[in-house]
């Protein structure tokens, strides 16, 4: 790779510099050659060295603005916001016109949260500067801080029409379109975008992204196309063109972009994962099963792995290898609410009641509070004859589910059990004019209280009214 002249003039004074340190001589470098010398230790976070070259060049040109204005800089990073204030004050009485120091009084007032401020300064350096894009793009930024993002994306904007290629600009108009639900003024600003820079493989990325955001799958993977044509190692590129291959129902091509991720990098889990979704789709047991393994070889802690093999084999009614895979997943967390939701599905399906039970009670003490989680550990509580226990339980379900019939159904027939018909008579009135059609529920579950007269009588006179 062929230097230029400026960079390799800029790694002869670095490399000066750096001799100069070990032999302890003093070399002269001129003001420009140490602004870069401090500008890349500070850039490296090598601040020692950054104050060292900042003393010497200090010494060697202590009249030099652009030396100062550095100094501002690296006081402004050690938080010594006073000292840079005093020090700007100085240089603006020397030098109103130089729109640096607007940009540092800036960056001060916006360590203060004075973001206001900040962008009063910045709006003053605008009318010295030659490098539009760059306060445009600190414009931005303040903007931004203040949640103001209509005008942080016309900021971005502004900057994108100095500077094409500010990638960062570009991220951050796409971010404040987003923001703002304005995904189809985003799509449309990208396309203009696009026009004037063709080859700017981060444009056609976030392209495919909106599209994908507003489910137009094919335009996205079209722009995810040109992307990695542009980029033919561009990762996210190929992993988002796989996701909506994905939704199209292309597992073929779909798996053939996953793949093309793990050969640019390791694999992830993620995409292993997809891949053996997709293949699962394909009907190809053999290879879903291989990389559902692969997932959770790679990542053990990611519980979406060892959720798509218990499945995978709850789906073949393989309920012994279903049950084999969630203990395992359950040995690695036993907090996993996923995890306990299973267990107890799959020793329901296999007639073990008292583990069923267990299971969901889990499931429900680290936090799923579905309805379904509820209704299920009531209905195997109720089966198990623990009557006292599954009303608890509704009535704790009640407070996530206040209008919920089919629990206020299921209180009705636990309380009739229990011969106590005044709180029986009053869940089930309650069930009746939540859901009056959803009465069968007692007939299903709870066909002894089904058979009472009084209930019929019950159920027949709320009919009338």
């Amino acid at each position: 790779m062929q230097l230029s002249n400026e960079e390799e003039d800029y790694n002869l004074s670095l490399s000066k510099f750096e001799s100069m340190l070990k032999t302890n001589k003093v070399l002269f470098f001129d003001s420009e050659e140490f602004e870069e010398i401090i500008l890349h230790y500070l850039d490296m976070g090598k601040a020692a060295l950054a104050k060292k070259a900042l003393k010497l060049a200090l010494e060697q040109h202590p009249k030099s603005t652009g030396l100062k204005l550095v100094q501002v800089e690296m006081l402004v990073y050690d938080d010594k916001l006073e000292l840079a204030e005093k020090l700007l004050n100085e240089l603006y009485a020397i030098e109103p016109t130089n729109e640096e120091i607007y940009i540092q009084k800036a960056n001060i007032c916006s360590k203060r949260d004075q973001h206001e401020k900040a962008v009063e300064l910045l709006k003053i350096a605008l009318k010295y500067t030659d490098d539009y894009a760059d306060v445009y793009n600190l414009i931005g930024m303040e903007y931004l801080f203040m949640d103001n993002l209509e005008m942080a994306k016309e900021s971005f904007i502004k900057c994108l029409e100095e500077d094409l290629e500010d990638q960062s600009a570009l991220y951050n108009v796409v971010y404040c379109f987003e923001f703002l639900d304005q995904n189809q003024d985003a799509i449309s600003y990208l396309k203009k975008y696009i026009d004037k820079n063709p080859y700017s493989e981060i444009a056609w990325h976030q392209l495919g992204r909106l599209h994908y955001g507003v489910k137009e799958y094919e335009n996205a993977i079209r722009a995810f196309d040109y992307a990695t044509l542009i980029d033919d190692e561009f990762l996210g590129a190929f992993m988002e063109k796989a996701k909506a291959y994905e939704r199209l129902k292309k597992y073929d091509e779909a798996i053939e972009s996953y793949s093309r991720t793990i050969e640019l990098d390791d694999a992830t889990s993620y995409a292993l994962l997809r891949m053996g979704k997709c293949y699962e789709r394909l009907g190809n047991k053999a290879l879903a099963l291989k990389y559902f393994n692969q997932t959770v070889h790679e990542d053990p802690l990611l519980d979406k792995g060892w959720i798509a093999i218990t499945d995978f084999y709850v789906r073949q009614k393989n309920f012994q290898k279903a049950l084999f895979f969630v203990n395992k997943a359950l040995a690695i967390d036993n907090q996993n609410r996923l995890y306990w939701k299973r267990f107890a599905t799959i020793n329901k399906q296999m007639n073990f009641f008292e583990e069923a039970e267990f299971g969901y009670r889990k499931a429900v003490e680290f936090g799923d509070y579905s309805l379904d989680t509820w209704l299920f550990w009531v209905d195997i509580l109720q089966f198990l004859g623990e009557f006292e226990s599954a009303i608890q339980t509704l009535l704790q379900a009640s407070e996530y589910f206040p209008e919920e019939n089919e629990v206020e159904y299921r209180l009705a027939g636990l309380y009739f059990m229990l011969t106590d018909n005044t709180k029986a008579k009053f869940h089930l009135s309650n069930a009746l004019r939540l859901n009056f059609d959803n009465y069968i529920l007692l007939e299903d579950l709870f066909p002894v209280v089904w058979a009472k007269k009084m209930v019929q009588n019950y159920i027949a006179k709320h009919k009338k009214e």
